[in-house]
């Protein structure tokens, strides 16, 4: 994994020159369809210039969407808010 400054810990440099999670977070699955059914899938990835692994994550991330399934995302913890300086007297 290339690591260059700035980038946060856990985060990789792709060929596009953008920071992403690495490949490890995503889980691995076999999946068996029938060959009309890559083929669809394959050339409507082309069009849509995505890889098939694309499409389907795009493919099921919708449906998931639609049907209200949508996983929650953790949100990083907020910082601590601080109180701002309380104004000072520039009147002498």
């Amino acid at each position: 994994m290339l690591r260059y400054p700035g980038l946060p810990k856990g985060y990789c440099n792709t060929a596009f020159g953008k920071p992403v999670i690495p490949m490890a977070n995503k889980k691995s699955f076999v999946l068996r369809i029938d060959e009309e059914t890559y083929e669809a899938l394959e050339k409507w990835a082309a069009d849509e210039f995505r890889s098939v692994n694309g499409q389907l994550e795009w493919i099921i991330a919708r449906a998931l969407r639609e049907a209200g399934r949508t996983p929650k995302k953790r949100q990083p913890p907020t910082p601590p808010v601080q109180d701002p300086e309380p104004p000072t007297d520039t009147r002498s």
